[in-house]
C-alpha cells in the first residue's frame, strides 16, 4: 500500500451505507467507524493518555489555533511533535484552525490568501494561510492534517455559501502542493473538506473538487453548525454519497450516540466532538436508557450504579449518589470519572455499532438502541 492509500474498508451493511474499516497511520491503525475525542489544547480535558489508553482510543484530536497561540508550534516541534511533547502513543489527528477562525467573526477578516485574526488571548494580530496551516501541522507532526477551510453558519446567503465554497477548493489546492512539496519523509496525511452550506449544487461541486485533488481522506465541512437535526441528516447523507468509497469519510463536531447512529448509517467513518466530555463535566452522563442530570435531587439516594449494563470501571466501582456529591461539592475528582464514563460509552457504542456491521444487522441494532435510549424521561 502505498503511503497515500491508507483506507482499506472490511464490511458493508446490507441496508445502508454503514461500512467498518481500518485506517493506516503512523501511530497505529485505527479501526472504523471512530469516535475521536478532543484534546483541545494537546490533552482531553479530565483525562490522562493512559485513561484514554485504557479506554481503547487509537486517535484523538488536537486543536492547531489553539497550539499555535500557545505554547507555539515551534516548542512542540522541539519536543519531538505533539507524540514527544504529550507521550500518546496513539495516533493524532489535528484540525486546520478554520472552525476557530471561523467562529471568531468579529475578530478576522478573510482573503483569497488566507484569514487575518486577531487572539483570544491578548489581541495580537496573526495571518493563517493554507500553507502555514500545513506548514504549522507538519511541525506538530500530526498523523491526519486538515486544509484550511471557510466554515459558513446555517442560514447565509447563497453567494456568501458559494464564495467559501470558493475559496475552500483554492485553498485545498495550495494546501496539497505545500503538503507535497514539503513533506519528505514526513509520514502524516492530509484530508481535504467538502463546503457548499445547505446547497445542493454547491456540495456537489465541491466535492467534484475536493475529490479531484485526490487527497488520501475527505471530510464533511459546514455541518452541525446550527440546523435542524433533520437537515443535517439530509445533507450528510446527500454529501457522503458524492465521496469516494476508497477514501476514509469524515464528518466534524458530532458527539451525541443520535448523530454518530445517523453518521455512520450515511457511510461516515471518522467523528469526533467536544460534545462528550464538555457535558460530562457539567453533569451531563450517558446511559443506554438516555442522558441523565446528574445533579438532580432525585439521585441523592441512588446508590445504583451510573448504568448498570456498563462494563466502564466508574460503573463497576460508584454511585449516582457518590458522582451526585461529587459534582455538589466541585470536586476534580466528578470531572475524571464523569469524562472517563462519557468517553467509554461512546467507545463502547462504536464498538457495538461495528460488530452490528459486521454481522450485517446495523439497522436493527440502530432501531434498537435508540428505543431504548430514548426510553428515558427526566
Amino acid at each position: 500500500m502505498s503511503q497515500d492509500r491508507i483506507f482499506t474498508r472490511t464490511a458493508v451493511d446490507t441496508t445502508t451505507a454503514a461500512r467498518t474499516g481500518f485506517i493506516d497511520l503512523p501511530h497505529g491503525r485505527v479501526r472504523t467507524p471512530v469516535f475521536m475525542p478532543v484534546g483541545t489544547n494537546a490533552t482531553v480535558k479530565a483525562a490522562s493518555k493512559e485513561t484514554l489508553e485504557e479506554i481503547g482510543f487509537e486517535i484523538i484530536l488536537a486543536n492547531t489555533y489553539h497550539l499555535y497561540l500557545r505554547p507555539g508550534h515551534e516548542l512542540i516541534a522541539k519536543a519531538g511533535g505533539l507524540h514527544g511533547f504529550t507521550r500518546w502513543k496513539g495516533n493524532f489527528l489535528t484540525d486546520s484552525g478554520g472552525f476557530q477562525v471561523f467562529s471568531l467573526a468579529p475578530f478576522r477578516k478573510i482573503t483569497d490568501e488566507g484569514v487575518k485574526f486577531r487572539s483570544h488571548i491578548d489581541g495580537s494580530e496573526h495571518f493563517l494561510s493554507p500553507e502555514k496551516a500545513v506548514d504549522v501541522q507538519m511541525a506538530l507532526k500530526s498523523d491526519v492534517l486538515m486544509q484550511l477551510d471557510v466554515c459558513t453558519e446555517y442560514g447565509v446567503s447563497e453567494k456568501e455559501a458559494s464564495s467559501a465554497s470558493r475559496l475552500t477548493t483554492e485553498w485545498a489546492r495550495k494546501s496539497k502542493d505545500r503538503w507535497l512539496s514539503a513533506r519528505g519523509d514526513f509520514r502524516g496525511s492530509l484530508f481535504g473538506i467538502v463546503q457548499g452550506n445547505f446547497s445542493r449544487n454547491l456540495r456537489t461541486q465541491s466535492a467534484q473538487e475536493i475529490s479531484s485533488f485526490d487527497f488520501p481522506g475527505i471530510a464533511i465541512g459546514g455541518l452541525s453548525v446550527g440546523e435542524p437535526f433533520e437537515v443535517f441528516c439530509e445533507y450528510l447523507e446527500f454529501t457522503s454519497s458524492l465521496l469516494p468509497e476508497d477514501k476514509p469519510r469524515y464528518v466534524m463536531g458530532i458527539g451525541t450516540p443520535e448523530y454518530i447512529l445517523e453518521a455512520v448509517a450515511a457511510g461516515i467513518d471518522m467523528f469526533d466532538c467536544v460534545f462528550p466530555t464538555r457535558t460530562a463535566r457539567n453533569g451531563l452522563l450517558f446511559t443506554a436508557h438516555g442522558p441523565i442530570t446528574i445533579k438532580n435531587a432525585k439521585y441523592v439516594e441512588d446508590f445504583s450504579p451510573l448504568d448498570s449494563g456498563c462494563g466502564c470501571r466508574v460503573c463497576r466501582e460508584y454511585s449516582r449518589s457518590y458522582l451526585r456529591h461529587l459534582f455538589k461539592e466541585k470536586e476534580i475528582l466528578y470531572a475524571m470519572l464523569a469524562t472517563y464514563h462519557n468517553l467509554a460509552f461512546l467507545h463502547d457504542l462504536i464498538l457495538k455499532i461495528r460488530y452490528s456491521i459486521d454481522c450485517g444487522e446495523f439497522d436493527r441494532f440502530r432501531k434498537d438502541f435508540l428505543a431504548a435510549y430514548h426510553s428515558r424521561t427526566e
